[in-house]
């Protein structure tokens, strides 16, 4: 996908959650190990609150904003689908699984903290804030309820 507006921007991040929890759920049923099998399952459900969340974006974030081209701004894709998720989490172990997760979240909020350095539209630089914002909180959510299940 070309990344060529915020709105392609929001919609490539949505899509991006959505992959990664379609592929750990299927990995979920796969990993032999229990442990790793339920943080795969968690971490699927959590990634699919975050594709819906980052949707309500899509739908209510200014118009004029989200048609914003972006090329001033030099985006890259930093994260390509298809190594954000494979086959590699049906045998990785529970603590691999979650620094590999956690190392997604920091590079999505990586995009946008760079972007947020560029941005000079103060709308543009809000809605760049405001979802760092949500990967950063539900990110910290993640880490704790990780922590809770590593701890059991």
């Amino acid at each position: 996908m070309d990344i060529k507006t915020f709105a392609d921007l929001i919609d490539w991040t949505r899509q991006l959650h959505a992959h990664l929890a379609r592929c750990l759920q299927a990995s979920a049923q796969k990993n032999q190990s229990e442990r790793a099998s339920a943080l795969l399952d968690y971490i699927s459900t959590h990634e699919s609150l975050l594709e819906r969340a980052v949707a309500e974006y899509e739908k209510q974030a200014d118009k004029n904003v989200m048609q914003t081209r972006l090329y001033d701004y030099g985006v890259h894709k930093p994260i390509e689908r298809n190594s954000a998720c494979d086959n590699r989490y049906n045998t990785l172990d529970f603590d691999s699984i979650a620094r590999d997760i956690f190392s997604f979240h920091d590079q999505v909020m990586a995009l946008y903290d760079a972007l947020i350095g560029k941005a000079e539209i103060p709308e543009a630089k809000s809605l760049l804030e405001d979802l760092r914002s949500l990967e950063q909180h539900e990110a910290m959510r993640m880490a704790s309820q990780i922590g809770r299940m590593n701890d059991l």
